[in-house]
């Protein structure tokens, strides 16, 4: 059921302020933690901790590098998530009560995966990005149910969830399959081409889970539509080149962002017809 509240319709109480200033802060730490553990302030980069692991040849569901320019995207959504929930007037915002606290605890857990990569435990890594899956599915679950409140608070919330959640649903698959590898799993017993067809499946038939649930909130699913087909896409293109060349699992995961980009609009059309 949809929570029916679109006004803030109570003052705000200390705990909220408290809310508010700790996770714009937090918010801040995390996303400046994040930056220099990433090698984007100096340092060594993802692609280059745990042996390479995580590079974009490292395994056959591996996005090419230009995929992760959408953290910049992400993180500026975050950012501006952070200022918004501190205004004063979004203190009582029953959206960004029930999300806030939440929304924080996924800078930290992304925080936490990079730490976990550049200590080259790539086991760690898949604890922590399956645990920050799973935070930013109730985050998503509270912003289907909750309707709007304030205009610019709703959108830059739904629209920054929509895009983390669909590109960590992607990140969580790639980062799986790099354990595996490391683990000398690696294609379990399928061979490489059809384990990655079969999971690149999976991620298609999830992009279509998350667009049915959510498909009265256009708003947060076509975010995540597109953050799935955009890693998807440079999955597909990095087995079109380079020296990991598949064009199997290059199709499979064209075909995949495909699945991914439309479902939200049919099932948010449908929604609005009926």
């Amino acid at each position: 059921m949809e929570t029916t509240s679109t006004a803030v319709d109570a003052p705000a109480t200390s705990r909220d302020r408290v809310r508010q200033v700790t996770v714009l802060i937090g918010a801040g730490v995390a996303i400046v933690a994040a930056a220099i553990g990433s090698g984007a302030a100096g340092g060594q980069p993802v692609a280059e901790a745990a042996g390479g692991a995580l590079s974009a040849t490292a395994t056959p569901l591996a996005p090419d590098s230009p995929a992760f320019s959408i953290w910049s995207v992400i993180y500026t959504g975050l950012a501006v998530f952070a200022i918004v929930q501190a205004l004063p007037r979004q203190g009582s915002d029953p959206r960004l009560r029930a999300v806030s606290w939440w929304v924080l605890g996924s800078m930290l857990l992304n925080a936490l995966w990079i730490a976990a990569v550049q200590g080259d435990s790539v086991g760690g890594s898949v604890v922590v990005i399956v645990v920050l899956l799973a935070v930013l599915a109730v985050i998503f679950v509270k912003v289907v149910r909750i309707a709007h409140t304030g205009t610019v608070a709703s959108w830059v919330t739904d629209l920054t969830v929509g895009l983390y959640l669909g590109w960590v649903s992607v990140a969580t698959l790639a980062n799986t399959a790099a354990f595996l590898a490391v683990a000398g799993v690696g294609e379990l017993g399928l061979g490489a081409t059809t384990w990655s067809v079969i999971v690149l499946a999976a991620a298609a038939a999830l992009s279509v889970a998350y667009a049915v649930f959510g498909r009265r909130r256009p708003a947060v699913v076509i975010p995540i539509g597109l953050a799935m087909a955009w890693g998807l896409m440079w999955i597909g293109i990095g087995r079109t080149q380079g020296p990991l060349l598949d064009g199997t699992v290059a199709t499979a995961a064209f075909v995949a962002a495909g699945v991914a980009l439309l479902a939200p609009i049919v099932t948010a059309t449908t929604a609005r017809r009926h």
